[in-house]
């Protein structure tokens, strides 16, 4: 073979692997949901374990027969309380399918912030950009019907947060709850809820869409003990033995998804250890993406079932 045929035949399966690999993404695994799991030591000494579900960057298009019902099967963990961290909509239409993919979990007492892809829809663009300082730019095109979205998650008893506090009962238990609106859309006004944790609450937990560094720090300066976020996707397109290439914002790659620790200053800094008493972070990597981009790569869409459970005895 004459080095051109073999150069030839090199290009031939590298295209025909990049192919393979786009048609996995779009095809395979943004549709191959699952549920990931976690025990989290935030609950006073002693204090009885509860199940926290975590929805996020759901993205939802109402022709997503599938996600819609992975989503409404999740009613059947039973969990004592739902996070919802934000971008439910994936389309002007999309309220009427939301409503009833999270129908089984609206009876559920929740809490819930609001995301980008709650206030503006989608739109058509180049996806190389989100591998770029392009990305942090946000979407303001059309604007979708959040007041719709908002008042049915409300009538149903969860809890807006957005600039907000809340306190709720929860199997049992007083938690408080500080959330913040979109801060990738610069909407977060923190400064408005700012205060020092309830110290007859069994945990503040601190909830945003976006997990930008200005949020972490104020949320665990003023002392809560678990952060819940969304946005990230976890990287949405991820290489093996690499992990996340970016995060959509200015949280460092190795705290995309999953369960991390933080603390004021922690993300300067973040291959120093976690200092004693540092808070608990949760990042979301999302069940959907925007309909102009529909892939992932080495990054399932996922919920999170968090168990939340005592700390030990302090000796």
């Amino acid at each position: 073979m004459s080095l051109k045929e073999a150069a030839l035949h090199s290009a031939v399966g590298l295209a025909a692997v990049g192919v393979g690999g786009l048609a996995y993404a779009s095809l395979i695994e943004r549709n191959a949901f699952t549920l990931r799991r976690a025990s989290i030591p935030v609950l006073p000494h002693g204090a009885a374990s509860l199940r926290v579900l975590h929805v996020s960057d759901i993205h939802l298009v109402p022709r997503q027969a599938r996600k819609t019902e992975w989503i409404r099967s999740l009613g059947r963990l039973e969990p004592d309380l739902v996070i919802n961290t934000g971008d439910n909509l994936g389309d002007l239409r999309a309220v009427p399918a939301v409503l009833r993919a999270l129908e089984p979990l609206l009876a559920v007492p929740g809490v819930f912030v609001l995301g980008s892809n709650d206030y503006f829809a989608p739109s058509l663009k180049n996806p190389a950009r989100y591998l770029t300082r392009a990305h942090a730019r946000p979407n303001e095109s059309v604007p979708l019907p959040t007041a719709d979205l908002v008042d049915a998650f409300t009538r149903a008893g969860w809890a807006d947060l957005s600039n907000a506090r809340a306190a709720l009962s929860v199997g049992g238990q007083a938690l408080e709850f500080v959330g913040v609106d979109d801060a990738h859309l610069n909407y977060d006004r923190y400064a408005a809820v700012a205060g020092p944790s309830d110290p007859s609450a069994a945990l503040t937990v601190g909830v945003t869409h976006a997990p930008y560094r200005r949020v972490l720090d104020s949320m665990t300066a003023d002392g809560a003990g678990l952060v819940i976020a969304g946005h990230t996707h976890g990287g949405q397109l991820c290489l093996p033995f690499y992990g996340t290439l970016v995060t959509n914002c200015d949280l460092d790659r190795r705290r995309a998804k999953g369960v991390s620790r933080w603390w004021p200053g922690a993300g300067a800094t973040p291959s120093i250890q976690a200092p004693a008493g540092a808070a608990w972070l949760e990042v979301s990597a999302g069940l959907g993406t925007s309909p102009y981009a529909p892939v992932r790569f080495a990054c399932r869409p996922e919920a999170t079932l968090l168990t939340l459970t005592a700390k030990p005895a302090e000796n």
